[in-house]
């Protein structure tokens, strides 16, 4: 052949090889914009990555759902691109035409669909369980567990419950266990618990961050309102500061257990409990519901205040009349007995306001 044929023929060869290059290049320019533009699906579309699932088994059934155009051409462009689809378990929710790069993107990041528990402030360790138990996102894994089990498999053996755990709402995926919601609220509560003690004012009747957190856990029992816990938690200070007995409601209820019928009577305020304030002097031995932020404050930074009692007003807002003196208390339980046989019948039974612990303070007490 000659030297001119063997230049056409090269000539041939190299115009069929840019040919061929220019072709690829606009191939995978096309797949690049199809890569990004808006996908099939009209509506969201929710699905289910379970354990081991492959990203291919993931993206075809993407595909059949309406979700993506073409599992093939979207392997092919991850391909092409390098990238390895790692694809995260979960719950996920594709948005009405998502691309497939934000398909992709959601998958790898593993932006599942997140459930929602409210852990409400003043709550106890036995309703958090019963919470976790009936929600359908939890897997639960505790439900034949007792609470010194509980707390062992957290790795704090030995150590009451109660208390332990930040109420707050959270937020995660379907199927985490209840273990691992008890473990994030538990280091929630520590962490939170260990800020607040590293604010404490000087000289309070409080020697560790767990007596605190006792006492927390009766401030956010006696009041709703947040503007009134600095000022509740003064008065239990004062009180402890003078030997004086806390006398608070809740405690003695949580005493009574499961046995409380709505009703605190004469009898109870004199039944011996380790939780009975009336009876014994000082903090009951745990705490009694699981405090919040504000009622750890307000512990550690109670109001400075010489009143020592508080009862409620009656005026259903929930707020408190607070004293100095007993003879002035005195006064306060009158008006607020006065106002509860003013409203009607259906508002003074079971589960109606009911004067705070300090409305039984004796004149001896009060020396």
């Amino acid at each position: 052949m000659s030297r001119r044929a063997w230049g056409g023929v090269l000539l041939s060869l190299v115009l069929l090889l840019a040919g061929a290059m220019v072709a690829a290049f606009l191939a995978y320019r096309w797949i690049e914009r199809e890569h990004s533009a808006p996908g099939p699906s009209e509506s969201p579309i929710r699905f289910q990555v379970a354990p081991g699932a492959s990203a291919r088994s993931v993206l075809t059934r993407l595909e059949s759902m309406g979700a993506l155009p073409s599992a093939r051409r979207t392997e092919l462009y991850l391909r092409l691109t390098g990238r390895r689809l790692n694809v995260k378990v979960g719950e996920y929710e594709i948005p009405a035409r998502a691309s497939p790069a934000d398909i992709v993107e959601r998958l790898e990041q593993g932006r599942v669909v997140l459930e929602s528990l409210t852990i409400v402030e003043g709550s106890r360790f036995a309703d958090l369980r019963a919470a976790l138990e009936r929600h359908p996102g939890v897997k639960v894994t505790l439900r034949s567990k007792s609470d010194e089990e509980i707390m062992a498999l957290l790795g704090h053996p030995g150590e009451h419950p109660e208390g332990r755990f930040f109420p707050d709402t959270y937020h995660f995926a379907a199927g985490t266990t209840d273990l691992q919601l008890l473990r994030h609220a538990f280091e929630r509560m520590q962490r939170i618990l260990a800020e607040a003690w590293e604010q404490r004012r000087e000289n309070l009747p409080l020697e560790t961050p767990y007596e605190a957190l006792i006492l927390a856990s009766i401030v956010e029992k006696e009041t709703a309102l947040e503007s009134e816990r600095p000022r509740i938690a003064g008065v239990f200070i004062n009180r402890l500061r003078r030997g004086m007995r806390l006398q608070s409601d809740p405690t003695v209820i949580y005493g009574i257990g499961p046995a409380f019928d709505g009703d605190i009577r004469s009898r109870d305020l004199v039944t011996d409990t380790p939780y009975n304030t009336y009876t014994r002097a000082g903090l009951p031995p745990t705490p009694i519901a699981l405090p919040g932020r504000e009622a750890l404050y307000a512990v550690v930074q109670p109001a400075e205040t010489e009143e020592l009692y508080f009862v409620a007003t009656g005026l259903g807002d929930g707020s408190h009349h607070f004293s100095r003196t007993l003879e002035e208390h005195n006064q306060a339980v009158k008006r607020y007995l006065a106002r509860l046989k003013q409203r009607p019948r259906s508002s003074t039974g079971a589960g109606a306001p009911q004067p705070k612990a300090q409305e039984s303070a004796t004149p001896a007490e009060a020396r």
